[in-house]
């Protein structure tokens, strides 16, 4: 049977604030794009603690990517997800619209709420890479664009993607927290929040 750790948005809100320096200090980002759904309501959170006194709003682009899939559970109002072997996009960057200026030689914050087998991130990595390498070379710039990650948590198991090794080797990947291959489950995700709670708060803190 699956572990199921439930996740409250307090305790996403503190994850985010506990992040916030590091990501600020370090990766420096002026543009986050968000993985949704999960990425969605973190890099808004992420943002608030970002901000800093005379300094605009980091801007929030977002894309869609889906790798789960749901399987047949014994119970038809608890249904269980697993990963899914192709990366699907529902949603991505409009770049007709969007200004290159935005993407190319920018600190770009990478968010989704967890690293479970990297595929999506790989995918979100590699995909955003060539956009931006495009979009250079349309506009004629040489500024380098660097992307760094930002989860929620990092599930401590073998991964079926990869992320660009320079990433890795410079410290730009922060998970705020590594946990054990459990099914965590998100506020978000929740159809009864109050019965989401309660089960937060009757579990062993993970």
């Amino acid at each position: 049977m699956v572990e199921k750790v439930y996740v409250t948005y307090n305790e996403v809100h503190k994850l985010c604030q506990a992040s916030a320096d590091r990501i600020l200090n370090d990766f420096k980002p002026n543009l986050m794009i968000a993985i949704g759904g999960g990425g969605y309501v973190p890099a808004r959170i992420l943002r608030s603690f970002l901000k800093r006194p005379s300094a605009p709003n980091i801007p929030i682009q977002a894309i869609g990517l889906s790798l789960y899939e749901q399987l047949p559970s014994s119970s038809p109002s608890n249904p269980v997800e697993t990963p899914g072997t192709k990366v699907t996009r529902t949603q991505w960057l409009d770049f007709s619209s969007l200004e290159m200026a935005n993407l190319v030689g920018k600190n770009i914050l990478i968010v989704d709420e967890v690293d479970d087998t990297r595929t999506t991130l790989e995918y979100a990595v590699r995909e955003l890479q060539k956009d931006v390498e495009t979009a250079a070379q349309k506009v004629g710039s040489n500024e380098s664009t660097n992307f760094s990650i930002f989860v929620l948590h990092n599930k401590e198991k073998t991964k079926k993607g990869h992320l660009p090794q320079a990433m890795m080797d410079d410290g730009r990947y922060l998970a705020a927290r590594t946990v054990s291959d459990v099914w965590i489950c998100y506020p978000w995700e929740a159809t009864d929040i109050d019965e989401h709670d309660k089960l937060a708060a009757s579990q062993a803190k993970y």
